[in-house]
This record gives structure tokens, sequence and C-alpha cells, in this order.
């Protein structure tokens, strides 16, 4: 059975793509700290687009988002110059908080194996003083 792909799908593809393009231009033209488009959520009806960004320093995050929301409208009107749309959704930006949950968890299994270590250690000096 072949896949179906939706035009929200379809669009949120595209708008993802010129919004990455769209958003790193702006940040170099109006000093905002370093972020990327990860993902574009549109509604049904296309007329939201949930943006989410995630930020090279995650302590300036909140800085970004502001930002970018301050710059909204004039990235949604070079979006409708950069896409052949009726109706251009209106954007909404929200930081992505996955990479760095990502990076946690990552480096709670990296050090799993000395803590198993420690853990293990400690058992058998338990063992040692039982017998």
């Amino acid at each position: 059975m072949p896949k179906t792909f939706h035009r929200t799908d379809r669009v949120s593809a595209q708008l993802r793509r010129e919004l990455g393009t769209l958003v790193h231009n702006a940040v170099r033209e109006h000093g905002l700290p370093s972020v990327s488009v990860s993902d574009v959520e549109i509604t049904r009806d296309m007329a939201h687009a949930k943006v989410f960004v995630t930020a090279l320093m995650p302590e300036r995050s909140a800085e970004a988002v502001k930002g970018l929301k301050e710059i909204a409208w004039d990235l949604r009107m070079n979006l409708a110059r950069a896409m052949k749309l009726r109706h251009v959704p209106e954007l909404h930006f929200h930081y992505d908080d996955s990479v760095d949950r990502g990076e946690h968890i990552d480096n709670l299994l990296r050090d799993l194996p000395d803590t198993l270590a420690a853990e293990k250690s400690r058992k058998a000096d338990g063992e040692d003083d039982a017998n």
C-alpha cells in the first residue's frame, strides 16, 4: 500500500526549508543568538504554524525565541515572497528542547558504566565484610 502524503505535510516541509534560510539571515541581521529551525507543524486549515527552533546556546534560548517572535511578521512577509501560497500561515515560535533532553540522557547513559562499576565494587566489599 503506497504512503499518502497530505498537503499539510508538504507545506510544512517547504516552510521548514524556507524558514531555515530566513531565520539564519534574520539571526545575523538582528544580532539574535544563533538558532536553527528544527520542525514546523501546520494546522489543517494552514492558518497557523508552530515553528520549533533549537539554540546553539540553550541558556540564551528565551532571548532568541523572544527576538523571533518580535520579527515574526517580517519573516511571514518574506515567506510570502518566497512561497506560492494563497495564505501564509501565522508563525508561532517555540523552543525545541528535545536536543537538550537527548544530550542529558546521553550524558546519563555515558556515566552509567561508572555508576554500575562503583555499585558492583561496593557490593563486593559488602560481601567480603560479611564473610
